[in-house]
């Protein structure tokens, strides 16, 4: 009997989808697919206290190989069970979710096709009702029911309904945009702008959203959809990705650059200098924006954020910076709570460029970042300024890595949690290590004689402890790993070779 339980990841449902990777056997076939898909409809009829008939759910995909095949049997899943299918074809994680949500649709849920930035033989499937993605309890308990259900057979040909989900999606982001400029028909006319949609879902934004708007977006890369992802990682972190886009940007004589990961969750920009707004710098842009939008208000980052971004949303731009745990539904949750108990949140971002809004859902959305970026962009180049303006007392760390220290053996989260609570202890009693007093994943100590700071923790899902170091001064990370070293050699189940 399958195992549903080890497709499991996080929120999400992960497999490998097509063979031709040494090494990695299918585990996600459209026949498993599908059965999970039926699932959803019935877990989803028994949450809405609704009939299956009554139920509808959209179906889409990125730009996989293994999409059309894969979205074909979750089409036939949901229409076994009874519940009304829409097939959106090639779509945006964001946008299945907007399914739900905007006017003319209104669906009782969705299906998203994706494995984000994973390499091309990899995919999976993300759940959606009006009430947000699905939480890893409800695909624990997803799969659970999937385990009990039949192989998914056919359903009758012909009874998924085509939806054009995208146009509308496109429609509200151009609203968005004309709304807030408020410059007739063409607000972005003259602007400049390089779109990297890196052969995923992204191209529409540059076709749909951009130039209608009077956008110039001829130096754009990528926007084809291809599932080999030919020309790089489809990933805005991606050292290729980000000179791809920085390459476009400056060789177009471009205002900005977009780039964007596959299914559209995730987006990163580039300044018309070249300079890259990702990571700590995007956080940063963010809270610019949300400080103007509501002064002193409360953003959330994960764990990893350097102390200088710290020190800029809070001492420069006024805000209050909550840094919680990784992942970015850990992320999006918090600033959720937070909102509810009355400590206004506008921003919840992960370092790898997640960004989820108070203003839109909180739905980790790349396009919807982008659209803000864009806007403010636009007036900034009014005003002869440019985004890279808004960053200029943003300090970067001087040296910045990771390492990802294996652990082996059975039990591996119970031995991580043992090393971290050893750590704190050692750390407390170390002359010139300070324990940050405000971290909630894993061990942060600032290393002021190194003018940095390390945090270990343990891996979401894998047996392996990252280890983030950051420092000001030259030779500040290497000198903050050999402190720590004496530590971690005691530990004989971590594997240190990643240190060097």
């Amino acid at each position: 009997m399958m195992e549903y339980a080890k497709l499991q990841n996080g929120s999400d449902v992960r497999g490998v989808a097509l063979a031709g990777v040494p090494g990695e056997e299918v585990t996600l076939t459209p026949e498993i697919a599908g059965t999970i898909a039926r699932a959803f409809a019935r877990w989803l009829g028994a949450k809405k206290g609704k009939a299956p008939e009554a139920l509808v759910i959209g179906v889409g995909r990125d730009s996989r190989l293994s999409g059309p095949d894969l979205a074909a049997r979750v089409a036939e899943g949901v229409l076994l069970e009874g519940a009304a299918c829409r097939d959106c074809g090639m779509a945006s994680t964001p946008a299945m979710f907007m399914s739900t949500v905007l006017p003319g649709f209104g669906w009782d849920g969705a299906v998203m096709i994706t494995a984000s930035h994973l390499p091309w033989n990899r995919n999976g499937l993300k759940f959606f009702t009006r009430e947000g993605g699905l939480e890893s309890g409800d695909i624990r308990e997803l799969l659970a029911l999937a385990g009990e259900l039949p192989a998914c057979g056919k359903a009758p040909e012909g009874q998924a309904e085509r939806a054009d989900l995208m146009a509308a999606y496109a429609a509200h982001l151009r609203g968005i945009i004309l709304g807030s400029l408020e410059a007739g028909e063409k607000p972005l006319e003259g602007f400049k702008i390089a779109v990297d949609a890196g052969n995923g879902a992204g191209g529409f934004f540059a076709r749909d959203v951009l130039a209608p708007l009077g956008a110039d977006v001829s130096a754009s890369v990528y926007l084809e959809p291809n599932g080999r992802f030919p020309n790089h990682v489809p990933n805005p972190e991606d050292k290729t990705a980000q000179a791809a886009i920085r390459k476009a940007v400056l060789d177009g004589g471009c205002d900005l650059g977009l780039i964007f990961d596959t299914d559209v969750d995730r987006a990163g920009a580039v300044d018309r200098d070249g300079q890259e707004l990702c990571r700590n710098r995007l956080i940063g842009l963010m809270g610019a924006i949300a400080a103007q939008e509501a002064p002193g208000s409360a953003i959330v980052t994960d764990s990893v954020t350097s102390a200088e971004l710290a020190e800029f949303l809070t001492k420069k731009l006024g805000l209050v910076h909550r840094r919680f745990k990784r992942g970015y539904k850990n992320v999006i949750n918090e600033g959720i709570r937070l909102n509810r108990e009355g400590v206004p949140c506008l921003v919840a971002m992960e370092t790898s460029g997640h960004t989820a809004m108070r203003e839109n859902y909180f739905l980790d959305d790349g396009a919807y970042a982008a659209v803000k970026i864009v806007i403010q962009g636009a007036k900034l180049r009014r005003e002869g300024r440019t985004l890279g303006d808004l960053l200029r007392d943003l300090r970067e760390p001087l040296e910045a890595a990771e390492y990802r220290l294996k652990i082996a053996g059975e039990g591996f989260r119970e031995y991580g949690a043992e090393v971290l609570g050893a750590l704190e202890e050692y750390a407390r009693g170390k002359a010139g290590w300070e324990v940050a007093p405000d971290n909630h994943e894993g061990v942060r100590v600032s290393v002021p004689g190194a003018r940095g700071w390390f945090l270990l923790r343990m891996s979401l899902h894998d047996p392996l402890m990252p280890l983030n170091v950051e420092s000001g001064e030259a030779g500040g990370v290497a000198a903050i790993v050999g402190e720590l070293r004496e530590f971690l050699a005691g530990w004989e189940r971590l594997d240190l070779g990643s240190l060097g």
